[in-house]
């Protein structure tokens, strides 16, 4: 049979037809149509839970359909599981990991293959990979020491080993850098159109769709709405086809990476004082305001024993939101595990409101009335396979305890509250958590962690993966959250994002902040510099 590499594009490379798929009374997909095209890159759009993340799970063999049929090359044939797409050349990048956190890089590349095998001859090929899509992975590196961005690089790499002439990108940016994304994407289109591969781009960032894509395909509830050529959209056209309604600027730009974000609340401050830490006293004099949060040259190692907060100061007052913004891997998840008390500090201070607190205790953080949204969800936000009501009430069973014993009509009825004022969309309390959409996982963390009535919010890439109506939700929330007097510490890579919620925005930098500012001040050119580590040198010097 011909290389159908080379044999042009007038036979699809992959054609769905009418692919149906049902989880109990949940439809997922309702005889969706989609063809994919060698040359060419498809971006599929949706809200969380539209199907599109079913409809790849069927053609990469994860997922097996109710009904419909699948072509490869002009084949019909049956993908029962993940070998069987693999023999047909469809390789897929998922959004969430699926690593082994004590192997190096390169074995987790070559993980599953069978035989013997030249470890140096593999080292060398992972480090060629990384080298030619500008990935910047170290193959030696142990998996478990690395952060969320160099994970999911690794999970590209994995896939690309096998040279995959159908290629299937769920989500591959949601935790690279900008310019590592726009490498990425580069890189994509040239490896595309010279091995005329074809591409699915799953993505909920409309602006990756109309700078990478060359057709796109938006789902809702389950079916195809539309189907156009890239250049014929525009990103109002897209939003309003996900979500079926308008879409609020401010949380479409967010989505979409506009950075028009800072003019339009250049001018929001509101003149309370929050910012410099001080308000009037009954006699109109300036007194100092106790921070909600306040970290003093915090010193704390990671897993690998290498310093990853190097003497952090920060403070986070009530009803304001500090944004972290910096670049992945700079110590952001350091500071998320030592406010959820999974990682000590070795020197400095925390205190919540005034009162020092030892991070390194278990528990003491949430005691102090400090809450957490984790960077990922599924590895230490929540158990997949518990139901709504159980991961709602994961950290402290006793609320819904009669006596001392575990009550679960108790449970089940303070569930559903709580899914009501956080609109999480399940099936009901005993839905398994596994079943709901990306976007109401989150909900569901985020209100279990405002119903202990926090002090301070850590909300880490709190929109990592969601679509542009989820976020727009998380977004609104959180400016409520602040507005309700509680401090929020916003964590993102999504310097959109930052500059869109934050109050005041600080850098982080190899551990240290760099540089403070509010955001009616924000200078792009200058916070630019400051992401680069300008800056760090002079706070080095004047330190000694």
């Amino acid at each position: 049979m011909a290389d159908q590499r080379t044999a042009g594009t007038e036979v699809p490379a992959v054609r769905l037809t009418s692919i149906s798929k049902s989880f109990g009374a949940i439809v997922a997909c309702d005889r969706v149509d989609l063809t994919l095209h060698r040359g060419r890159i498809h971006g599929i759009l949706g809200e969380n839970g539209a199907g599109k993340s079913t409809l790849m799970k069927v053609l990469i063999g994860l997922v097996l359909p109710d009904g419909g049929t699948i072509e490869v090359d002009g084949e019909r044939c049956q993908i029962r599981d993940p070998h069987d797409a693999s023999i047909r050349g469809i390789g897929m990048v998922h959004q969430h990991f699926s690593l082994v956190e004590p192997l190096t890089v390169w074995e987790n590349v070559m993980l599953g293959d069978t035989g013997r095998f030249d470890a140096p001859a593999a080292r060398r090929r992972v480090a060629e990979i990384s080298e030619h899509y500008g990935l910047g992975v170290d193959a030696d590196a142990k998996v478990g020491d690395l952060s969320a961005g160099v994970r999911q690089r690794v999970e590209i790499i994995k896939c690309l080993r096998r040279d995959p002439s159908i290629l299937i990108f769920d989500e591959p940016t949601s935790v690279l850098t900008p310019g590592e994304s726009e490498r990425l994407f580069d890189v994509l289109r040239q490896a595309v159109r010279e091995e005329n591969r074809a591409v699915a781009l799953v993505s909920h960032k409309l602006d990756e769709i109309l700078h990478a894509t060359d057709e796109v395909t938006i789902m809702r509830a389950g079916s195809v709405v539309q189907r156009m050529e890239t250049s014929d959209a525009d990103a109002p056209m897209l939003a309003r086809a996900m979500v079926g309604r308008e879409v609020s600027l401010r949380s479409e730009a967010s989505a979409l990476g506009l950075i028009e974000t800072v003019a339009a609340g250049a001018g929001d401050d509101d003149g309370e004082g929050s910012r410099d830490g001080e308000h009037e006293g009954t006699g109109g004099d300036s007194v100092p305001r106790v921070p909600a949060l306040r970290l003093r040259d915090v010193v704390a190692r990671g897993p690998d024993g290498r310093v990853s907060l190097d003497g952090l100061s920060v403070d986070v007052f009530d009803s304001e939101i500090v944004g972290v913004a910096g670049v992945e891997g700079n110590g952001q998840a350091a500071l998320t595990d030592l406010l959820s008390s999974l990682l000590p500090a070795e020197a400095g201070s925390v205190e919540v409101d005034g009162v020092r607190v030892e991070p390194g205790s278990p528990g003491a953080m949430s005691s102090a009335g400090v809450a957490v949204i984790p960077e990922d969800r599924h590895a230490s936000g929540c158990v997949l396979d518990m139901t709504v009501a159980e991961n709602l009430f994961l950290v402290d069973i006793e609320r819904i305890a009669k006596r001392g014993i575990y009550d679960p009509a108790v449970m089940r009825r303070d569930a559903a509250v709580l899914i009501e004022n956080f609109d999480i969309h399940t099936a009901g309390p005993d839905a398994p958590f596994w079943s709901l959409s990306g976007g109401n996982q989150q909900r569901v963390v985020l209100a279990r962690e405002l119903s202990y009535s926090p002090k301070v919010l850590v909300a880490a890439q709190p929109t990592r993966g969601l679509d542009v109506g989820a976020i727009e939700w998380m977004t609104n929330r959180l400016r409520q959250v602040a507005d309700s007097g509680v401090g929020v510490l916003l964590i993102s890579n999504e310097l959109e994002e930052i500059l869109q919620l934050s109050d005041r925005v600080v850098v982080l930098f190899r551990g240290r902040i760099i540089g403070e500012m509010d955001r009616a001040d924000v200078d792009l050119e200058e916070l630019g510099l400051l992401l680069g580590g300008a800056g760090a040198e002079a706070d080095a010097e004047a330190a000694a």
